[in-house]
């Protein structure tokens, strides 16, 4: 492989995107639409990117979170629906007709804010409405009368989908899921009833999908963390997992200094490791300002040569220590990976984020603009 002449930089796969993205549709059936979320610039990987991924490999729905992250999109020429799952500000509504962006509306209030946006545009925008089925998050908690007559008072914008989210897929010790569809289903039922016609109803997203919640897929799913290689590990005694997928990204950085260090040395902001051998070390190019979590100091590891090997002393902004006293293959411009696998040792965003004390998503998200991506 060329070597590739940035300090730090993510190597982002768009064939195991493309993978992932159709072992989600395998795994649903061909009766269910995936929708790929490209939030949050698609979890790290580049929003554009994954977009044109998933458009060839004939997705329908793209998700993101603000009208901004489908404005983008859009101007760039990505052409397919977007759902912008976090609603709309009043002053953006503009760019939600202009674009074309079909929004979440998360109240009653919203159901009338969005007609009216329809009536001045004049554009039939669609939107999907979300219940709050027990997240406690953005939803309406309205009952389906009040629903209904909301919906009976609009002239302009067209309903086309129901959703809700779930607070807790992946735990098997918690009742919430269950909860939550029989909640949605209520309301849902009472809807249908009424005569309303709901040509979208989806309530979940990875975690749903890869527990095999079935119940809970309806017609449309929401594939997020999946697409990306991750399923949340599950908690408590979980049915096994239907969903095989694979990281997509790899996170290089390159050595700036190595140096031999006599034992009793100290390295980095307050000393905070001392030698406790004669110890070889390597000063990597990326720090926290680059997406290192500072909380690794001293805990987490990287792959250098083949082998997990430990961080040394406090993570700087733009530096980060580690021991290469197993190795002198390696020097300057030499790379070792932060995230992903040399041979048959792996290090994944999981694994770093249980040392880091957060969740996967933060560790993928946490990957800062200046870490070059590189698409292959």
């Amino acid at each position: 492989m060329q070597t590739i002449p940035h300090r730090s930089y993510a190597l982002i796969s768009q064939e195991q995107i493309a993978l992932n993205y159709r072992s989600v549709r395998a795994a649903v059936g061909p009766g269910v639409e995936v929708l790929g979320v490209v939030k949050a610039d698609a979890y790290g990987h580049g929003a554009l990117e994954v977009a044109r991924v998933l458009v060839a490999e004939g997705a329908r729905w793209l998700a993101v979170s603000s009208v901004e992250e489908g404005v983008n999109l859009r101007t760039a020429g990505i052409n397919t629906r977007i759902l912008v799952m976090a609603g709309f500000l009043r002053y953006e509504g503009p760019a939600v007709a202009e674009y074309g962006l079909t929004p979440a509306v998360h109240s009653l209030e919203d159901i009338a804010a969005v007609d009216e946006l329809a009536r001045q545009s004049g554009k039939p925008l669609a939107y999907h409405l979300k219940i709050d089925s027990g997240m406690g998050r953005l939803g309406t908690r309205a009952e389906a009368a009040e629903i209904l007559a909301a919906l009976d008072r609009t002239r302009h914008a067209r309903f086309e989908g129901l959703m809700t989210h779930f607070a807790s897929a992946a735990d098997y010790t918690s009742q919430q899921t269950g909860e939550q569809i029989a909640r949605f289903e209520a309301i849902r039922r009472e809807l249908v009833s009424a005569g309303l016609r709901i040509p979208y109803v989806h309530m979940a997203s990875t975690n749903a999908v890869g527990y095999g919640r079935r119940e809970a897929w309806q017609n449309l799913v929401r594939a997020g963390h999946a697409l990306y290689g991750y399923v949340s590990p599950a908690r408590g005694e979980a049915p096994p997992r239907i969903l095989e997928v694979r990281p997509a990204l790899t996170w290089k950085a390159k050595i700036l200094a190595v140096k031999d260090l006599p034992e009793g040395a100290l390295v980095g902001y307050g000393g905070s490791f001392r030698a406790p051998r004669p110890m070889r070390i390597a000063v990597l190019g990326a720090g926290y300002a680059d997406g290192v979590f500072h909380r690794l100091s001293n805990r987490g590891k990287v792959i250098a040569a083949g082998k997990l090997t430990s961080i040394l002393g406090t993570v700087s902004m733009d530096l980060t220590t580690v021991d290469i006293s197993h190795t002198t293959a390696l020097g300057p411009g030499n790379e070792v990976t932060l995230l992903g696998r040399e041979g048959e040792v792996s290090l994944d965003a999981q694994q770093i984020a249980k040392v880091a004390g957060t969740i996967s998503y933060n560790i993928l998200c946490g990957i800062s603009g200046r870490v070059k991506r590189v698409y292959v």
